[in-house]
């Protein structure tokens, strides 16, 4: 899978679930081009939850990951992260696209969730 805009452009492989390729259009021309982006790195946030760099950390775990951001910021009483009004934001445009496919993929303006409302 890819996705490209006016700033860069991020690849992604179901065969290679620990690597992002990743472009910056924002860079100079010479030094533009993808980078791989290993996600167990040893700075990865969720490594010292799983075995060593290298290894495989499949799309299952990233469930147990958002369990304990949960829990976290439940413990110590800090607003979780993704929020409800990021995910209602992701339902915004998953329903754009719907919506565009349904209009013969044509330009489909998501409008921002909760607008005019402090989060």
């Amino acid at each position: 899978m890819e996705i490209n805009g006016a700033l860069g452009s991020v690849a992604f492989d179901l065969e290679r679930l620990n690597e992002l390729e990743f472009c910056d259009a924002t860079l100079p021309a010479a030094e533009r081009g993808f980078r791989r982006i290993l996600v167990t790195e040893p700075e990865h946030p969720y490594l010292s939850a799983w075995w060593p760099p290298g290894h495989i950390i499949g799309y299952e775990h990233s469930f147990t990951h958002e369990v304990r951001d949960f829990i976290e910021a439940v413990a110590t009483g800090t607003d979780p992260s993704p929020s409800f009004a990021d995910a209602l934001q992701v339902q915004l445009v998953l329903d754009a696209v719907e919506r565009s496919a349904a209009a013969s993929t044509v330009w489909t303006d998501v409008e921002p969730a909760l607008a005019g409302v402090a989060a």
